[in-house]
């Protein structure tokens, strides 16, 4: 949990720190290794309270001078709710305080130099002003310079300018808020701007939209590296949906639909519990009653996706929960979630998460609850 005090003297300036939160003994108050209600130790307790792991993964959140608030915390609080498998610390790029667009300032627990050290580094949203954004804050590009060769670099909002101005999306496609498209690309030409996305996921870079977009983020982090059982706890923690598709549409203003017109989500339902058959696009506009160009435009409006990709992202998403969770030859967990044939479900796969299902259920696998290894299980 974010902890913060006001030092006397110094108006709204606030000393931030991560802390964890401790359970509380209703009955006994004080009581050293108190517990909660009926003296069970809650889920926010046991997620909040772990330290991280030997070895954990290290993430840098990097503060820039007008830092939003919410941003700020996003990392923190997807990353550092998974039982110490990251290691999330703050860092400003001079190691003094960060004004915020709000009213009050935050003191960063680290200066520049931890970015050295970090696997991943964070750049959350910041105000985009006509002076910040001509010019990146040369402190800022000379912090960015410390990092590792190999770092993981995350941006989420306007943390992509930031990462812009450094050249490592020359070329790329990226995105970043909606509302900052026209001036993005005035100031770099050079990337491929997609403001029609939630995320883009080079592997070594990714960049994300305004705001709630740094959930999915992170989230998708958690899903890369640990698989989509912790990514769904850590989303359950957040009060989250566990999954929305780094190429779902954000939620710019365009036209709604006809009110009264009848919606694309009970045809959704109706293909989730029939994924493995080789759905049309002829019988998913037939289902809801449509015509399949009506059906099509209208299926993007809500979703943001073309059906036929909608559809490989879902099946691709139960494929993943069966290399998981179950035993199923790869042949077998393709049938099971509609791909014709393995050869499918490979390419699927590896266009997405870069390794064949093999690697994938290795990376993943659950444990043996009786020896709490990794099983054996077809490749």
């Amino acid at each position: 949990m974010l902890a913060g005090r006001v030092g006397p003297g110094h108006g709204g300036m606030v000393s931030l720190r991560y802390i964890h939160a401790m359970p509380v003994d209703h009955a006994a108050p004080g009581t050293p290794g108190a517990r909660g209600p009926a003296g069970r130790t809650t889920e926010p307790d046991r997620a909040l309270r772990s330290g991280p792991r030997p070895g954990a993964h290290k993430v840098v959140v990097l503060a820039l001078d007008g830092i939003y608030p919410f941003e700020l915390g996003i990392p923190q609080h997807v990353l550092g709710s998974v039982g110490g498998r990251y290691e999330v610390v703050t860092a400003s790029v001079d190691g003094k305080p960060v004004r915020t667009v709000s009213d009050l300032t935050v003191t960063p627990g680290h200066g520049p130099e931890v970015l050295a050290e970090a696997d991943t580094v964070i750049i959350p949203g910041y105000a985009i002003t006509g002076r910040s954004a001509a010019a990146a804050d040369p402190k800022a590009l000379d912090a960015l310079s410390g990092v590792r060769p190999g770092t993981r670099l995350v941006s989420i909002c306007s943390g992509a300018f930031l990462l812009a101005a450094t050249g490592l999306l020359d070329g790329r496609r990226a995105t970043t808020h909606w509302a900052l498209s026209d001036r993005f690309r005035e100031l770099f030409p050079r990337v491929e701007l997609d403001t029609d996305v939630l995320f883009v996921d080079h592997g070594d870079v990714l960049t994300s939209a305004g705001a709630a977009s740094g959930f999915d983020v992170c989230l998708h982090l958690l899903r890369q590296d640990h698989g989509t059982e912790v990514a769904n706890q850590a989303a359950r923690f957040c009060v989250m949906p566990p999954y929305r598709d780094g190429g779902q549409a954000q939620y710019i203003e365009r036209p709604l639909p006809p009110t009264g017109a009848t919606g694309t989500g009970p045809t959704r339902d109706w293909a989730l519990q029939r994924l493995e058959l080789p759905l049309s696009l002829d019988e998913l506009a037939a289902h809801a009653a449509m015509s399949t160009r009506t059906f099509a435009r209208r299926f993007k409006e809500e979703t943001g996706l073309s059906p036929g990709r909608w559809l490989i992202s879902q099946r691709l998403r139960r494929a993943r929960h069966l290399l998981e969770s179950s035993d199923l030859p790869v042949e077998r967990v393709a049938h099971e979630v509609g791909f014709a044939t393995a050869t499918s479900l490979r390419r699927h796969l590896a266009a997405e998460a870069g390794v064949a299902p093999s690697a994938y259920r290795r990376t993943f696998r659950a444990p043996d609850p009786a020896t709490g290894e990794a099983g054996s299980v077809p490749a």
